[in-house]
């Protein structure tokens, strides 16, 4: 008899709370948009791209996109900059599909922020946030830290999926502990 996993084996590691985040709290249960937050906190904003990219999402996200595996996405890694320092290095898969009507725009982002995109239109629905500690040896904790000299001994991450219509794309987001000083 073959069993059938409801979830994808990784996604059971992420939290429905933030349990023992902390000082971070506050940053991962934030439901209104991210970016207005850090604006609020710096008046130096900014957005860095760091990686924009054609590719095969991981199995765990296009589970949560209910897309195929071998469903091609735009893959798109920034920094969000504060008083010139990563506060948040935020990840988007973005599938081809969705990349099309009213999102047709976001493949084309540059360096403004997907944020300011998602949290203008009142047609946009999220689904609720999931979060995880991440430890040195997380490939997203690696993603997340490599510009840093200092690397923390963890980092908390948040992720959740946003939808327009039939189209949906999942935003991860990693706190980095210049956020603290915000």
């Amino acid at each position: 008899m073959r069993i059938i996993r409801a979830f994808p084996r990784q996604r059971q590691h992420w939290l429905r709370q933030p349990v023992g985040s902390g000082p971070y709290r506050s940053w991962l249960v934030e439901t209104a948009s991210l970016t207005r937050r850090l604006q609020s906190r710096s008046a130096t904003f900014s957005v860095n791209t760091l990686s924009l990219k054609q590719a095969l999402p991981a199995p765990e996200d296009a589970a949560l996109l209910d897309i195929p595996a071998r469903h091609p996405s735009l893959m798109r890694d920034v920094h969000l900059l504060c008083h010139g320092q990563p506060a948040v290095y935020a990840s988007s898969v973005l599938p081809q599909s969705s990349l099309r009507g009213a999102w047709r725009g976001l493949g084309r982002l540059g360096n403004r922020s997907l944020g300011s995109m998602l949290f203008s239109n009142p047609r946009v629905s999220r689904a609720p946030l999931s979060y995880r500690k991440l430890a040195a040896q997380h490939a997203l904790y690696k993603q997340a830290v490599a510009h840093l000299q200092n690397k923390p001994a963890y980092v908390w991450a948040r992720r959740s999926v946003f939808h327009l219509d039939c189209a949906a794309i999942l935003v991860t987001e990693v706190f980095l502990p210049s956020v603290l000083k915000l």
